[in-house]
């Protein structure tokens, strides 16, 4: 994770940003704060990214790659706002002793913020702001199988705001964020899907971290806690609404360092 010392609405990439509704520091400080506590708390371990005074999505680490095994695959912004962010977050994994895999030259990868694995699948989103060819030459790379899903909706423009895996069979998803195939393709390859409703997307409640059995997100309805329950999920409500204002939730403020918990590969070390 990295604090949100700089977090600010600086320039508009996505829909949800928007310069004349300012970001409350304040508030910003404590929901990031809170998050770390509950994902503390539920038994993780956080280690965190210096913030940089002149990259306010530095705070969204997801996007900085994306880990298998002892490798991270770093990112390539398509934005020319976030490609200050690479240099920084692999100077973070190389001091760590990180394994540092790039794509291609030309090839824009946006980290774990478009490639979730679910059992031995990577699901991975293109057009928005990955692209479909370096998807493919990551599943070269890795050794893996690679989905590539068309995101087809501006406010769902990382496949993490839309898909989440919970274990390796089952996963919540937004189907209007995805085009046919990619809805007939993940109907097909996840044996248990949950389907959210817009106004639970809205709420990016699919931009959720697990933790075992445990979900945390920035709110879920009382008809998802049930779903979940039902599978014998946890769900934690923390507020982020801060965060969405950049189009981000408690998903994008995380990179997970050991595996999801619904990568098989997690289960296999």
């Amino acid at each position: 994770m990295c604090p949100p010392d700089h977090f600010r609405i600086q320039y508009e990439i996505n829909p949800w940003m928007d310069r004349t509704h300012p970001v409350s520091h304040t508030r910003a400080a404590q929901q990031w704060n809170d998050l770390r506590a509950l994902l503390e708390k539920l038994g993780a371990q956080v280690s965190t990214l210096d913030p940089v005074e002149e990259l306010p999505d530095l705070v969204f680490t997801a996007n900085a790659g994306m880990v298998f095994q002892n490798r991270v695959v770093m990112a390539h912004f398509r934005h020319a706002e976030r490609q200050g962010e690479v240099p920084h977050t692999t100077a973070w994994f190389e001091g760590q002793g990180w394994q540092i895999e790039t794509l291609p030259e030309g090839c824009y990868f946006e980290g774990a913020g478009d490639a979730l694995f679910c059992g031995d699948t990577l699901f991975a989103g293109y057009r928005l702001r990955s692209d479909v060819g370096g998807l493919q030459d990551l599943g070269q790379m890795l050794g893996v199988r690679v989905i590539p899903l068309e995101l087809v909706d501006p406010y769902f423009y990382h496949i993490d705001t839309c898909f989440c895996p919970l274990d390796e069979k089952t996963a919540l998803y937004y189907p209007e964020a995805l085009d046919d195939y990619g809805r007939r393709v993940m109907e097909e390859l996840v044996c248990d899907l949950i389907a959210v409703t817009e106004e639970e997307a809205r709420r990016l409640c699919c931009n959720a971290v697990v933790v075992g059995r445990d979900v945390v997100m920035n709110g879920a309805s009382p008809r998802l806690v049930e779903a979940l329950r039902a599978r014998n999920f946890q769900t934690h409500a923390t507020p982020l609404d801060e965060f969405l204002k950049a189009g981000g939730s408690a998903k994008c403020l995380t990179l997970r360092l050991d595996g999801e918990e619904a990568a098989s590969w997690k289960r296999s070390e």
